[in-house]
């Protein structure tokens, strides 16, 4: 499979869908050098989530049935905001740790939605129940090639806008954003993935050389808190054999301070992962390295506008 043809397609099929996100060369981190930063949080839905949902949906056909999807929160307001768009109706299944900001934004959509008691994983399981009892069609939040092929187009994007940067910082979750970039970059530039150190999947499974269950908890567990990476991450991040480094949750906060008192971008936690690496030290550019830094997430909690979300 050539991932290069497959971004190119889902490129194509999602263009008349997707926002075309900016990108902000930034000081004030405490760094004696510009950030690069692409505001994927500006994408519909508030996380680059979007991308996939829109690149699955087009490229299948839908049953009758609908659509289902487990989801710690982005991913499930994505298939419910991509499901709108196109005219099917969709069940999402979310964790009681999605929190309120998350859960109340998938209800406006217009989801039916179901808080699962527990993490993610439980989610997964009673939508996989769903799926076999109803023949709605699962739509992977991160592990499925089209879901994987369309997160890879935000790398497409951000290179076509002139991407100036040798290295690149990728938060990870499940890792369908970070393997939709590798499979982009093909090696040409360098990819950090980086993860809190209470919520680390693909940290430990490259520790292991396999997938491995880890606990999940933390800020940004919402988002990054995948109980086991993907397969696919998992094999594009050792072909390419990656950097992985963790951060601290008092890191992660204070990166996220950092873009709302210096730009006035307001992220949620998993949208300030990939700077807390840099701003904390947790990776260190040789000489001379220019870095770049993907921001991935905006949907904050407590969210300062839930109450002019339609219920």
């Amino acid at each position: 499979m050539g991932w290069k043809s497959e971004i190119i397609a889902a490129a194509g099929r999602i263009r008349n869908h997707v926002v075309q996100t900016p990108v902000l060369i930034a000081n004030g981190f405490g760094l004696n050098h510009p950030v690069e930063l692409k505001l994927e949080q500006m994408q519909h839905t508030g996380s680059f989530k979007a991308r996939g949902a829109f690149n699955t949906l087009l490229g299948a056909s839908v049953p009758e049935a609908g659509l289902v999807a487990a989801s710690g929160g982005n991913h499930g307001a994505a298939v419910a905001f991509a499901a709108r768009a196109l005219g099917h109706r969709s069940q999402i299944f979310v964790p009681e740790m999605a929190g309120p900001s998350k859960i109340a934004l998938i209800r406006g959509i217009g989801a039916e939605l179901t808080v699962v008691p527990g993490e993610y994983a439980n989610a997964m399981q009673m939508a996989q129940d769903y799926e076999a009892r109803t023949g709605a069609m699962q739509i992977h939040a991160y592990d499925a090639l089209p879901t994987v092929a369309g997160q890879g187009t935000c790398l497409r994007e951000w290179e076509e806008q002139g991407l100036r940067a040798d290295t690149v910082l990728i938060a990870v979750g499940g890792g369908g954003l970070i393997a939709g970039a590798l499979g982009w970059l093909d090696g040409a530039r360098k990819v950090v993935a980086v993860e809190p150190e209470t919520s680390c999947a693909l940290h430990a499974a490259l520790a292991a050389d396999q997938p491995v269950d880890v606990e999940v908890s933390g800020v940004a567990a919402n988002a990054l808190g995948a109980r086991r990476i993907g397969q696919i991450c998992l094999d594009l991040a050792q072909q390419h054999q990656i950097p992985s480094v963790l951060v601290s949750d008092d890191a992660i906060l204070a990166a996220q301070r950092a873009l709302w008192q210096a730009h006035r971008q307001l992220v949620e936690p998993a949208g300030a992962t990939a700077l807390a690496a840099l701003m904390s030290g947790a990776y260190r550019p040789a000489q001379g390295e220019t870095v770049a830094v993907l921001v991935c997430g905006g949907n904050i909690a407590p969210d300062p506008f839930l109450q002019a979300i339609p219920r």
